[in-house]
């Protein structure tokens, strides 16, 4: 694989994932011009970014991943051993690529934790608040006198 391949596969996935990197990103100063707080508590913003993490993470890391992985399976057989001879370069590719691997796999991990948590929160506040309005309801000896 030639070293310009390289840089242009790099900049196609750059491009097509630039959105992603506005993640990493703090919030404009005042809320991004609302009045509203930043905290996503509605249940509308939570499916949002339920759907967010459905449609565009989630699957852009498995894309990204699998593109990386066939580039990088590519280099460390171009650099590995002919004839009994090979680059150095090629083992440490594979080792990085092992780490990398295990890294991609925990963020998905993590995405699909968020995405869980993300859809139970607002069942787990209404059970909540059905609780402790039954706790409140009780009847008291007190309410007979």
């Amino acid at each position: 694989m030639a070293w310009e391949e390289w840089a242009q596969i790099k900049a196609e996935v750059a491009d097509r994932h630039a959105f992603q990197m506005q993640l990493n990103q703090l919030a404009p100063a005042g809320g991004g011009g609302s009045s509203a707080p930043d905290l996503a508590s509605s249940p509308a913003k939570k499916q949002a970014a339920v759907k967010a993490i459905n449609d565009a993470l989630e699957p852009g890391v498995v894309n990204d991943g699998k593109h990386t992985a066939e580039s990088v399976n590519a280099a460390v057989k171009e650099f590995g051993a002919r004839d009994g001879y090979g680059w150095d370069t090629s083992g440490a590719l594979k080792k990085a690529h092992e780490a990398w691997a295990k890294q991609v796999k925990t963020l998905l991990d993590r995405l699909a934790t968020e995405k869980s948590l993300l859809s139970t929160t607002t069942i787990n506040f209404q059970n909540n608040d059905l609780d402790i309005a039954a706790q409140m309801a009780r009847h008291s000896r007190i309410d007979d006198y």
